[in-house]
């Protein structure tokens, strides 16, 4: 899952991509690297970042949104809202799958939406909400408690009527160093959810705190941990470098193809 986000502020690339010309082209070359689709945001969810109004984030996504359309037709696309609104106009301009980074909790009205028009979606964990969620993370055991929400999250999608669903356990969104790297220890665990799982580690600050750099050197950093996350199961990378993304994939593809010679 290549990144596009038309916001401002993002961490790591915000406002390269804010034009239309910036966009269709920053989409045309992820696809060329090997990205299977396209995940377009318009407001920043990292921390502490301000609150974007609707009508704002509407209006970033609909100067590029259209064009991605119609000039890559047989590309699926994806939107990051937590957004019922924003999901639903979305979907009116042909998205094909919902990326909510708060899991439903910021807007009661998602859940609905997503079962009454059988969208895909993809379900996020966040403790919290992007302006606090770095505040003092806590859990007793981060694994356990993510499954648990999961299951309950689950269950009240499909009780909407909710059918295809990614899970992303949502790194560093409101979690400490050591909790992202509990999560990624564990994340055998949680393919048994039954849903395909997505992970985005891509530049984030697990890598960066850790070896005291910043997110424009952790492209090294990146690939090492999506070779651990895709050993233990993660099905989709999202990801702003998508040509080391799937370079990463093919390795891994072709080892776990290897028979052993010890054997």
């Amino acid at each position: 899952m290549g990144i596009l986000n038309v916001t401002p502020d993002s961490f790591f690339d915000g406002g390269k991509y804010s034009s239309q010309d910036q966009a269709i082209g920053r989409a045309e070359q992820m696809l060329e690297e090997g990205a299977d689709w396209i995940d377009i945001g318009a407001a920043s969810s990292k921390p502490n970042s301000a609150l974007v109004e609707v009508a704002e984030e509407w209006r970033r996504l609909k100067e590029v949104l259209p064009l991605l359309r119609k000039n890559f037709p047989d590309i699926p696309l994806s939107i990051d809202t937590w957004r019922s609104e924003i999901a639903r106009r979305a979907w009116e301009e042909g998205i094909d799958l919902v990326n909510d980074v708060s899991g439903g909790n910021l807007d009661s009205k998602m859940f609905d939406f997503i079962g009454e028009k059988k969208v895909p979606y993809c379900l996020m964990h966040m403790q919290g909400t992007p302006q606090n969620m770095q505040n003092a993370p806590a859990y007793k055991n981060v694994v356990a408690e993510q499954l648990k929400w999961f299951s309950n999250r689950l269950a009240a999608l499909r009780l909407r009527g909710a059918s295809d669903v990614i899970i992303d356990p949502g790194f560093g969104f409101g979690k400490s160093l050591t909790h992202n790297y509990q999560i990624l220890k564990g994340l055998e665990a949680y393919p048994l959810l039954g849903c395909p799982i997505l992970v985005g580690l891509s530049r984030k600050s697990m890598i960066n705190k850790l070896l005291h750099i910043s997110p424009a050197e952790a492209l090294n950093g990146t690939t090492a941990l999506h070779m651990i996350a895709l050993q233990k199961g993660a099905a989709i990378l999202r990801v702003h470098d998508v040509k080391e993304a799937k370079q990463a994939i093919l390795i891994n593809e072709y080892y776990n193809s290897v028979s052993n010679a010890l054997i």
